[in-house]
């Protein structure tokens, strides 16, 4: 008698090879070869446990796989007995198919009737298939949890929002509870500082550790020093005060680094309850590649914290400033930058008191973004210094002129803008005098109290482009209700309406101006903002300065 090995879902062996069992099972009306002794082999060749039965539920015949599966099975048994459970729940059933786990094995068994109401099991091992299908069920699990996370993870850019996702998205997936023990950014000290979240808090809970904290925790030290000590479990004193009052004493600990670019970014406790199997070897994997992630999240969230705190600062400096109040003017600006995500361009107004009135300033720098920002910085950085010299305004122009063409990197990088420089002195009746100079700068516009507009002519060469370059100038009166509107090639230049491609231009500007004739210089530079922005219907644009100059209503 040959037996057969047990495995898959192979057939019964003939000559030394397999075939498929549903090629053999015997089917209702069916018989056995006549010779019994062939028929023994076969049953006994099956990859299948076989298990035969009469109409009341004894056991009539059992192949060599079945002998091995169920040594308390013999001929003769009667089910009933409750000798094989899950056969036997299924013989009084009447069932046709059964799931059972006899001895540590998972089985699975298949009933097939035969003549005289006997009825033939087919019973197959299954548990290395569950096995598998468990390991890939875990596998799936797991690479979703690390896709959920690194998405989670990728979309913080605020160091404590990464810190918040660091220790709730493993809860309880992978822990009860999850602490990050970090060392904040600068002035803040070596003092450790943590956060945590258990199953059951409302939120993150943070706080100050102890600095015997980092003594008490076994591996601790080393994993913010970057090394990944293994897991163990540990007597729960050893986390009083950073695990929640109820949660009592822990079970299986882990402790992994949490590492970033420039070091470790902290340490991730992950902390189970002692009713809950320790780390094996996959969580172990999974739980080291989610801090590390988690890391790298909190390592770039603080970078990009510096950078947003740096860009801030620059920001500051570089925007068109908040008009100080001058005695006897009316003044306002507007800007809009051509789309850039700091808000910062290459258009600038400034405006610089002065003993007789003020001076302004309105210029447009090569370029656009940050670099032309930079210009522009340096531009009126220039301007504030140089005034203090130099308060005409055509005689200032060349000395900026002759300060661009003298940078350092002049010869590398195009360093010209152009400008328009205003010079506002009070007269006795009410009203301004205005010295302008001119680099290059489109001509302001004089609005007339009664509605009509006049262009001023200035002209001049762009300011730092050439040693030898010349500069406009001109003068104009402004009397009350008058207004004196300076502006850069952005607003004339934006390109938007029906179609999308034409120009604002001077035409449509001169017919915005007249319309509000007479208003004071706020409500012009809101009026002309909200005219160009929907005529730009969203686009983008060039950058956009305007200032607007009137003399104080009595």
């Amino acid at each position: 008698m040959t037996t057969a090995p047990r495995g898959g879902p192979a057939g019964p062996v003939s000559g030394g090879g397999q075939a498929a069992p549903s090629q053999v099972r015997p089917v209702a009306g069916s018989t056995l070869p006549a010779d019994p002794h062939l028929a023994r082999e076969l049953l006994d060749g099956l990859a299948e446990a076989v298990v035969t039965t009469d109409h009341g539920g004894r056991v009539t015949l059992v192949n060599a796989l079945a002998g091995a599966l169920f040594p308390e099975l013999r001929p003769g048994t009667d089910l009933a007995g409750g000798a094989l459970p899950g056969l036997a729940d299924a013989v009084r059933a009447g069932a046709d198919t059964f799931d059972a786990e006899h001895h540590g094995r998972h089985l699975h068994g298949l009933r097939r009737e035969l003549p005289g109401g006997r009825s033939a099991w087919y019973v197959r091992d299954v548990t290395e298939e569950r096995a598998r299908a468990a390991a890939l069920l875990a596998e799936r699990s797991r690479t979703r949890f690390l896709a959920q996370a690194g998405s989670r993870l990728g979309l913080c850019l605020d160091r404590e929002q990464a810190l918040r996702a660091a220790t709730t998205l493993p809860v309880p997936y992978l822990a009860d509870a999850a602490l990050v023990v970090h060392r904040p950014p600068p002035p803040a000290g070596p003092v450790p500082h943590w956060i945590r979240y258990a199953a059951g808090d409302p939120g993150p809970a943070a706080g100050v550790g102890d600095p015997a904290l980092l003594g008490a925790v076994p591996g601790l030290v080393g994993a913010l020093d970057g090394d990944a000590p293994e897991p163990g479990p540990w007597r729960g004193a050893e986390l009083t005060g950073v695990l929640p009052a109820g949660f009592g004493r822990p079970g299986a600990v882990l402790v992994s680094p949490m590492g970033g670019a420039g070091g470790p970014a902290g340490a991730l406790i992950l902390v189970r309850r002692p009713d809950r199997p320790g780390f094996d070897r996959r969580e172990l994997a999974l739980a080291r590649e989610f801090a590390a992630r988690a890391g790298a999240a909190l390592a770039a969230a603080q970078l990009f914290g510096e950078q947003a705190h740096l860009a801030r600062v620059l920001q500051h400096s570089l925007l068109p400033p908040d008009l100080p109040p001058v005695a006897g003017m009316a003044l306002a600006g507007g800007y809009r930058a051509a789309g850039d995500g700091l808000r910062i361009g290459g258009d600038f107004y400034d405006l610089f008191p002065t003993g007789a009135g003020a001076l302004f300033a309105l210029g447009d720098v090569c370029g656009k973004g940050v670099g032309a920002a930079v210009l522009t910085g340096r531009v009126r950085q220039s301007l504030r210094t140089l005034r203090l010299v130099e308060p005409r305004p055509r005689e200032l122009l060349g000395l900026l002129n002759r300060a661009l063409l003298d940078a350092p990197d002049a010869a590398r990088r195009a360093q010209f803008t152009t400008l328009l420089l205003g010079a506002l002195t009070c007269e006795p009746d009410g009203g301004l005098r205005v010295r302008l100079a001119g680099g290059g700068h489109p001509d302001p516009l004089v609005v007339r109290a009664g509605g009509g507009i006049e262009p001023v002519r200035v002209g001049g060469m762009p300011v730092g482009a050439l040693a030898a370059a010349r500069f406009g100038v001109a003068e104009v009166r402004l009397a009350p209700g008058d207004l004196l509107v300076a502006y850069t090639d952005g607003v004339t230049e934006a390109r938007g309406g029906p179609g999308g491609l034409e120009m604002f231009g001077e035409p449509r500007l001169r017919a915005a101006l007249a319309s509000v004739a007479g208003r004071p210089p706020a409500d012009l530079v809101d009026r002309l903002l909200r005219l160009v922005d929907g005529w730009l219907g969203g686009q983008v644009h060039d950058d956009i300065a305007m200032l607007v100059v009137a003399p104080a209503p009595a």
